[in-house]
């Protein structure tokens, strides 16, 4: 005789049902998307394909990373539950989900090389959409904690890996993954200049970054004509005796954007460094030290841009805060989409994961920006996981194709209609 089951808080019953069901109706979006733009034909002619005809192709690898990615999967073993609704999805586009173990084995494989062919679709998938006027750079590190057998430890005292990134407006135009205790300052020219190969040519281009790029190289290369910059400056000795020299008189109250008044000041001078070409202002800010100490002669606390725009100090400084911005972009890449911890032991397989991640990420940005309404146009990951991507839908026969059925109201239907009429104005 079978036990009695316990009083249950709600009064249903749990059934299995055999119908063709998915919780992930929205993502036909982002496959329409991707299909569209010919990115699982670029994946397949840039990447090494299968030894025999019985293998995966390598889009079909990339396909499921990103589909898992978007869905809120965190780790390589997530791809099971897309495996669990293949039946569905597999009508939906999506061809075929490797188990993690295979995907795992197909990112050794690939390692460096397929990392920097992904980059290379990565850029071409972004680059209509960049601006047209002058173009802001901005590059910067960020950290991402991995207890893996080759990872190194950042200047955080952390173990994992440290890649460096570069934004236009939001778009990663190029990455480099890299080891945890390699500085964000090392071959930062050399990695900026090939963020600039994915630019729009001939147009203005703004490069903000923070002290990692305060170099005499990166500022004459940012000085030529056609280019300006502002960096965060080191508080190095040589500044400190520019600042130290100013006179009283050089100092103004400084207000925010917004026209709010703050407790600091705000002053400028004219600065050199060993090996620049020319002279740049280097823009002070200042304000009273808090914990002020008995062995420093100066009461107060300070924050130097070196530049060569031509605004007004108090701009530039707003302008260079706006950089401000790349950490919420880091967060979307990271946190949005998985790219928060690794899922590999080899530091090569990683770094083809990681631009798999920047290809998904970049694939987001084309949604909001040619396909939804302008009302996404700053949407998160999670809320088009929560307002696109996650509908309850079931596949069903109609005639001789089938029909996706959306439990989905009638502002939502409409979003996905045209969301999909967008895809098809985009086909390559």
């Amino acid at each position: 005789m079978e036990a009695s089951l316990p009083q249950l808080i709600l009064p249903i019953k749990l059934e299995r049902s055999s119908e063709r069901l998915t919780s992930l109706g929205g993502l036909v979006v982002l496959e329409e998307l991707a299909r569209a733009v010919g990115l699982w034909e670029e994946v397949d002619r840039a990447l090494e394909g299968p030894k025999s005809g019985r293998g995966y192709q390598p889009h079909e690898f990339v396909q499921a990373l990103v589909w898992m990615q978007h869905a809120g999967g965190r780790r390589l073993e997530d791809l099971r539950e897309l495996r669990a609704e293949h039946e569905v999805l597999g009508a939906l586009g999506l061809e075929a989900v490797p188990d993690a173990g295979t995907v795992g084995d197909w990112l050794r494989r690939q390692g460096q090389r397929g990392a920097e062919a992904i980059q290379q679709i990565s850029r071409k998938l972004v680059a209509p959409g960049l601006p047209s006027e002058e173009v802001i750079l901005d590059v910067d590190a960020t950290e991402i904690e991995a207890e893996k057998q080759d990872a190194q430890w950042t200047y955080h005292h952390v173990q994992g890996y440290m890649p460096l990134l570069g934004y236009v407006d939001g778009v990663c135009v190029g990455h480099e993954f890299r080891e945890g205790n390699q500085s964000p300052g090392a071959g930062i020219l050399k990695f900026a200049q090939s963020c600039e190969a994915a630019l729009p040519s001939g147009k203005r281009i703004y490069f903000r970054s923070d002290s990692a790029a305060y170099q005499a190289a990166v500022i004459n290369h940012y000085s030529q004509p056609g280019r300006s910059f502002t960096i965060t400056a080191d508080l190095d000795a040589a500044v400190k005796r520019e600042i130290r020299n100013l006179p009283e008189t050089a100092w103004a109250p400084y207000r925010t954007s917004e026209g709010i008044a703050t407790d600091r000041e705000i002053a400028e001078t004219v600065h050199s460094m060993n090996g620049t070409e020319q002279a740049f202002r280097l823009i002070v800010l200042r304000w009273p030290n808090p914990q002020p100490n008995l062995f420093e002669a100066d009461r107060y606390c300070y924050h130097a841009v070196a530049t060569n725009r031509e605004e007004p100090a108090s701009a530039v400084i707003w302008k260079h805060n706006q950089r401000g911005e790349s950490e919420n972009w880091h967060k979307e890449l990271k946190g949005g989409l998985g790219m928060e911890q690794m899922p590999c032991g080899q530091f090569e397989a990683n770094a083809l994961y990681f631009a798999i991640g920047v290809l998904a990420y970049n694939l987001a940005q084309l949604l909001k920006r040619q396909v939804l309404p302008a009302s996404y146009r700053t949407a998160t990951v999670a809320t088009l996981r929560w307002k696109v991507y996650r509908l309850a839908g079931k596949l069903v026969r109609h005639a001789r194709g089938w029909m996706l059925q959306i439990k989905a109201d009638l502002e939502k239907w409409r979003l996905l209609q045209s969301a999909r009429v967008g895809c098809a104005t985009l086909r390559t």
